[in-house]
């Protein structure tokens, strides 16, 4: 049996082994991605982000269970802190989603963050092609809430979910961290707190002002607001906001159903096969880069490296100009 077909069987043995060798980047691992690349494609890709202490992990919960009524097989990527001693993640993967245990049709993944960009491993886009390949039509990628960098998560899912709560010190975190932009479907949890109406209100008035079709501008004093000529043909996608009390279940319904029609959204309007290229080309792009850097520290001795690298502390070469020794110190090793 090949391992896509062990995958698509549901062995869960050769899943969690291949998503270990794909985390520890072995050869097998490689060669695994290699062989399932062509089954990939048909998972939708859920991205769960927001400011700490939103409930995140609580709404995921609640969003797979939700899936599982409907049928659906589901995989959490749950991106977590990394633990300063072992590198590992911190939080378990099921303590959070203790409802979820024993579901067959779930698979739930922890992964240390190991200081990357964005909250998200490099493996990340990696683990989410083993799940996509081995039939989860529902891959959600959990993150961190690590701040501004959390717009990575973007450039993975297709479809972004933006969560926010009231009583954060905060109209709107999101604003701050710099993630408002990301959303597909904003989420106002802990939608029973005190407070709701005016996130809600910030949140909708964001993105009046963010709108593309809407320009603000100044006129004697004034700020007036025109409507930019626009192509009926091409609808464009305005975030809806979705209340919610993850802890009670509340609201979860009419969340899914706004990510599903964001799904057919991006089907209809061709922008589904549009970011799946873009991020096919990063992700690529991302590979070359490392195995580039890989051949090169190959040939360059790291002594040598070292000692170009005293010069830039000296202030004695540029950064630029340590960029050209050093690639002049590869040439000489390539010609010789």
């Amino acid at each position: 049996m090949t391992l896509i077909d062990s995958l698509q069987n549901g062995d869960r043995l050769a899943l969690t082994r291949l998503l270990t060798q794909v985390e520890n980047d072995s050869a097998a691992g490689r060669a695994g991605l290699a062989e399932i690349f062509r089954h990939t494609g048909r998972g939708h890709l859920i991205g769960i982000t927001g400011a700490p202490g939103t409930g995140k992990s609580s709404l995921v919960n609640q969003l797979a269970l939700h899936y599982r009524k409907q049928g659906k097989r589901v995989a959490i990527i749950a991106v977590d802190p990394s633990s300063p001693f072992t590198g590992g993640a911190v939080l378990g993967d099921r303590v959070r989603m203790r409802d979820l245990a024993g579901d067959a049709g779930v698979f739930i993944r922890s992964m240390a963050a190991r200081g990357s960009l964005g909250g998200l491993a490099q493996t990340t886009a990696a683990f989410a092609q083993v799940f996509d390949a081995a039939g989860f039509e529902i891959v959600m990628i959990e993150t961190v809430g690590a701040g501004q960098n959390e717009v990575d998560i973007a450039r993975l899912a297709h479809t972004t979910v933006v969560v926010e709560a009231p009583g954060l010190g905060d109209d709107i975190q999101a604003i701050k961290a710099g993630i408002l932009e990301i959303a597909d479907v904003l989420v106002v949890n802990k939608a029973d707190r005190p407070g709701v109406e005016n996130t809600e209100k910030a949140l909708k008035s964001m993105l009046e002002l963010g709108h593309p079709m809407r320009h603000i501008f100044q006129h004697h004093g004034r700020a007036m607001q025109v409507e930019s000529p626009r192509d009926d043909s091409s609808a464009l996608w305005i975030p809806p906001i979705r209340r919610t009390v993850a802890l009670e279940g509340r609201g979860v319904s009419e969340l899914v159903e706004s990510i599903a029609a964001h799904a057919a959204h991006l089907h209809v309007s061709g922008e589904w096969a549009t970011r799946e290229q873009a991020r096919l080309e990063r992700e690529t792009e991302a590979l070359l880069a490392r195995a580039l850097m890989s051949h090169f520290q190959q040939d360059v001795a790291e002594a040598q490296i070292e000692s170009v690298m005293g010069d830039v502390y000296k202030k004695n070469i540029s950064p630029w100009e340590a960029v050209q020794e050093l690639m002049r110190l590869h040439s000489q090793k390539e010609q010789a």
